[in-house]
């Protein structure tokens, strides 16, 4: 079982509006873990735009509103709700939002100091955890799987479930691999098409 850093992000750059919408229910299909609990969502989160932002706001009365902050009256699941931020970091205001679990009645300011922490960090401060969910993100659903769920011979059966992804293997050709086997080269391959992809949108 993957075990998953308190606060993760889980999409490189800033999500479009139907980027968003589908993040808040990326779970829906993830094998293994029960979304209905709220808890596969608990400390994830991602940049959005200011539109987003004051729509959401828009939406329906919050639970509680702050300076930069908001909850929304609606939860996820269980204790897990959206946590919305406004925060200015390096001179210019950004926007996110959050999954917080408010069993603890501190995660809303704990999750806004690690995406400070996080956005302020070194140019490449995301973890190998966090890339692997920003590639899976940004991955078009033909280029991406469940092992064992298409065909169940083709995976040794500890695989089945797993997520998989066919990704360039140079001069390999197109390879299908577990997403959690990608090595670091490989990681850093594909996070500059991510990049690219973000900047041509």
């Amino acid at each position: 079982m993957t075990s998953h850093p308190p606060f993760r992000k889980v999409l490189h750059g800033v999500a479009t509006r139907e980027q968003m919408f589908h993040l808040f229910n990326r779970h829906n299909d993830t094998p293994g873990v029960d979304p209905v609990s709220g808890t596969p969502y608990a400390g994830e989160w991602l940049e959005i735009a200011a539109e987003q932002y004051h729509f959401m706001l828009a939406l329906l009365p919050p639970l509680f509103m702050r300076t930069g902050m908001f909850g929304m009256s609606e939860f996820k699941a269980g204790n897990v709700t959206s946590v919305f931020f406004a925060i200015r970091i390096r001179g210019r205001e950004r926007w996110f939002h959050g999954f917080c679990d408010l069993s603890d009645k501190h995660s809303p300011d704990t999750m806004r100091a690690a995406i400070i922490a996080h956005e302020t960090g070194s140019a490449d401060s995301m973890t190998r955890e966090e890339k692997l969910e920003a590639i899976w993100n940004a991955t078009r659903p033909d280029f991406k799987g469940i092992a064992g769920e298409a065909n169940p011979h083709a995976w040794p059966g500890e695989h089945h479930g797993k997520r998989t992804i066919l990704i360039d293997g140079g001069r390999h050709g197109t390879i299908l691999k577990l997403l959690g086997d990608l090595s670091d080269e490989e990681i850093d391959r594909c996070m500059p098409a991510i990049r690219a992809r973000r900047t041509e949108r």
